[in-house]
């Protein structure tokens, strides 16, 4: 009989396997572990709203980036949001005040 690799219910089926070394926390090899994490993850932004934007930057911008959300003691990723809304904000200003 073959066992899904997700399966959680036939663990009993290898119960009696020895295995030297610390005993696993988790069932599931660590390859299925992060792919079920990932997809938590994914599901966790989609129910806040977020969406997910990827961009390649020079080396030195993002070390910059880096040590500023450092500084301000949030992630890289609440600094590079909080830039693009206060740069939108003032382009939305220009924009309606040379109508």
């Amino acid at each position: 009989m073959a066992k899904q690799q997700t399966d959680r219910t036939t663990l009993d089926l290898f119960a009696n396997d020895k295995r030297p070394g610390r005993p696993k926390t988790n069932p599931l090899p660590r390859e299925a572990q992060l792919k079920i994490n990932k997809r938590n993850q994914l599901k966790r932004d989609r129910e806040r709203g977020l969406k997910r934007v990827e961009l390649k930057v020079e080396a030195h911008l993002l070390e910059r980036l880096n040590q500023l959300a450092e500084c301000r003691n949030i992630s890289r990723a609440e600094l590079i949001q909080s830039i693009l809304k206060q740069q939108l904000d003032e382009l939305a200003a220009e924009a309606s005040s040379s109508r």
